[in-house]
């Protein structure tokens, strides 16, 4: 039994150099990523063709409905004069969301990848220290590191740090876990496939053997979890803590 643990795969490098970033890499990450925004951006323009004020379609009907809820989700853990972050919130859930879900098609999920979630989080964190600045302004941001006593500055500081570092791990362990374990069971399924069926004697065993049927139904039960519940649940989680750091950051300023 092989399990490839190794990563996106590389698929080529561009020839030329990129200031500062040198050459770029095009990887499994990156295509992938690139097919969920356009399935995403596909999905938008479906829903939002040919919308009515009247007589609305069962289509309109729906794109009125996930707007509904992004906005009571924002709104609701926010407040009313942060309703401009509904955009960005409900495309970060509907990104994470596809992105966890899209290895139920075959494809590698771009959030098993640690560079997805730790560019999310770095927005994330530019985000709260802005609304930091802008509440409390230059001075106010600093002087908080030095709460309540400066000798824990340093600790303020690693503090400050640890958020996007633990918002990008949190997702990211999760949904590797998954794709792991996924790839374990399936292997193992194989395995003990082939072993128990390779008992039958004769042709039929041989045939048989070479079929692993113990991965046919198993595995679906705990894509349930690792698939479905998980995908979605990390996605709601991330979205949570992203509109509570950035509304306790306003407060805080």
């Amino acid at each position: 039994m092989e399990v490839d643990i190794s990563g996106a795969r590389v698929f080529f490098t561009l020839p030329f150099d990129f200031p500062i970033l040198g050459k770029l890499q095009i990887s499994e990450t990156i295509v992938v990523s690139w097919i969920v925004m356009i399935l995403i951006t596909g999905f938008c323009i479906w829903l939002t063709h040919d919308l009515k004020v009247e007589n609305i379609s069962k289509r309109q009907a729906l794109a009125e409905l996930l707007v509904e809820k992004a906005n009571n989700f924002v709104i609701g853990n926010m407040g009313e004069k942060f309703r401009h972050f509904i955009p960005f919130v409900a495309a970060l859930f509907v990104t994470s969301v596809v992105s966890n879900l899209i290895s139920l098609i075959g494809l590698r999920s771009p959030t098993a990848d640690l560079s997805t979630e730790a560019a999310w989080a770095v927005i994330v964190f530019i985000m709260i220290t802005y609304q930091k600045i802008k509440a409390g302004g230059v001075g106010g941001y600093l002087k908080g590191f030095t709460q309540p006593i400066p000798i824990l500055t340093p600790f303020n500081i690693l503090s400050e740090l640890a958020t996007p570092i633990s918002m990008a791990c949190r997702h990211f362990g999760n949904i590797l876990s998954g794709v792991v374990i996924n790839a374990l069971l399936y292997g193992a399924l194989a395995v003990a496939s082939s072993a128990l069926l390779g008992l039958i004697p004769g042709i039929v065993g041989d045939l048989l053997s070479q079929i692993p049927i113990l991965d046919v139904g198993i595995p679906a039960v705990l894509s349930v979890y690792f698939d479905w519940f998980s995908g979605v649940m990390q996605a709601f989680i991330f979205c949570m803590l992203t509109t509570m750091y950035i509304a306790n950051a306003a407060e805080e300023g």
